[in-house]
């Protein structure tokens, strides 16, 4: 763990900080905003609650965990022999990366012929990538590191490729604007998602210490946040939009409806 000055230990515990609150919010969010959406959809909003209830509870164990790898001396921040577990964040992106292509797919409630094989194809490949980059990730061996982050590009690769060709062929007969969502939560993943194995080749191009240390956290912790909940905000409103075009008025109106 390399040492951090009091500015870049302050950075990264509040930013981690600011996650779990995120995560909190967005999961409050997406779960009480099912009845606003018709029942079809509520499927796709209770996974976009769960992916960041799983993330808070990870990003507590990530902020705890970091906290207590380090000590205050003469102002600078040194490993105080505990451990960082690192490990919880690849929990959290085993569980958590399969269900955001879940999401995506489930809140267009395709044929389920269809969303059956879009979603064990992507969900595979993702859980896939997830395990194929960790033994990289916790490698000191520069050889090793290429070998899993190429390994885990293969299925980092297909998801993209799947994401831009079967997915666009399986929502090609919505409407207008879903489809101008859709297009643009695809694109979130696709920026959010190119920053992992960006940030994983760091210490194999010559990046490291305070800086790099600094740099990963923050830049992995923001990356979370805006796949996890920036994707959520996206589902929701396709989910509202596909909902109006069904013709669905919301729990709360039918229920005043009925009493008038």
């Amino acid at each position: 763990m390399p040492n951090l000055t009091a500015t870049e230990y302050s950075l990264i515990t509040n930013v981690m900080s600011l996650c779990c609150a995120a995560m909190l919010a967005g999961a409050l969010f997406f779960f009480y905003s099912r009845s606003q959406v018709a029942h079809k959809y509520r499927p796709a909003l209770l996974v976009s609650a769960l992916v960041p209830s799983i993330a808070c509870y990870h990003y507590f164990r990530i902020h705890d965990s970091f906290t207590h790898a380090y000590t205050l001396t003469n102002g600078i921040y040194i490993a105080s022999g505990m451990p960082f577990n690192d490990a919880y964040r690849y929990a959290d992106w085993l569980l958590t990366v399969p269900l955001l292509v879940i999401e995506l797919v489930a809140v267009l409630a395709l044929q389920p012929e269809v969303s059956r094989k879009l979603i064990l194809k992507l969900s595979s490949a993702a859980a896939l990538m997830i395990l194929l980059g960790y033994p990289g990730e916790i490698s000191q061996v520069t050889t090793t590191r290429w070998i899993f982050w190429g390994l885990s590009m293969v299925p980092w690769s297909i998801i993209m490729v799947t994401l831009f060709t079967e997915f666009t062929q399986a929502y090609s007969r919505q409407s207008d604007e879903v489809k101008k969502l859709v297009g643009n939560a695809r694109g979130l993943l696709l920026i959010t998602w190119a920053f992992y194995p960006i940030a994983y080749l760091a210490p194999m191009v010559g990046l490291s210490g305070d800086v790099a240390q600094c740099g990963l956290q923050v830049g992995y912790t923001i990356a979370d946040i805006v796949a996890k909940v920036g994707l959520g905000i996206y589902i929701y409103m396709i989910a509202m939009a596909k909902s109006e075009a069904d013709g669905f008025a919301g729990d709360a109106q039918v229920a005043k409806a009925s009493l008038a």
